[in-house]
């Protein structure tokens, strides 16, 4: 089985039962993991803000870093290697409170209410999530059966 790192703001699609994709540190980042489990295709986005146009040239570079452009991107990749909206199962972890204990930004409860809005639009349905709180999470997406464990310090691994 191959490890496929998806880093910060990056996206990785795949269709090759070997490979698990995985992203580190997703503090308020957010992680969204996609997957048709009859053509065996899935995806995994590493987001970092809610919305492209604090910084549209930003946005162009790296559609990835924001949610309304990296989850379109996400799901529209899939679709390239046979994967049908109405198949994929919808997966998210992320979202957490880390270095605002204050609140003051509110990035990861921002990233995910504006992943909630957008998918919602779109008629998708998250089939689960572990969001909040204020850990840092490791997710990681296997191609070969669509699994998703998570792994958080001071709590190891659990299944999504």
């Amino acid at each position: 089985m191959g490890k496929i790192v998806v880093g910060i703001a990056d996206m990785k699609v795949s269709n090759n039962p070997e490979d698990i994709l995985i992203t580190h540190a997703l503090g308020s980042c957010i992680g969204v993991a996609v997957y048709d489990p009859v053509v065996k295709v899935g995806g995994l986005l590493h987001l970092m803000l809610p919305e492209s146009k604090i910084n549209p040239q930003r946005a162009k570079q790296n559609p990835f870093m924001f949610c309304d452009t990296g989850v379109p991107l996400l799901f529209k990749t899939c679709y390239k290697y046979g994967a049908i909206k109405k198949r994929m199962i919808v997966k998210v972890a992320g979202g957490s409170q880390i270095m605002d204990e204050a609140g003051h930004f509110n990035i990861g409860k921002r990233n995910y209410a504006t992943l909630r809005k957008l998918l919602w639009k779109n008629g998708v349905l998250i089939h689960a999530e572990d969001v909040g709180g204020v850990v840092n999470r490791t997710m990681e997406l296997n191609i070969a059966n669509g699994e998703v464990t998570l792994k958080i310090p001071s709590q190891g691994m659990k299944k999504l």
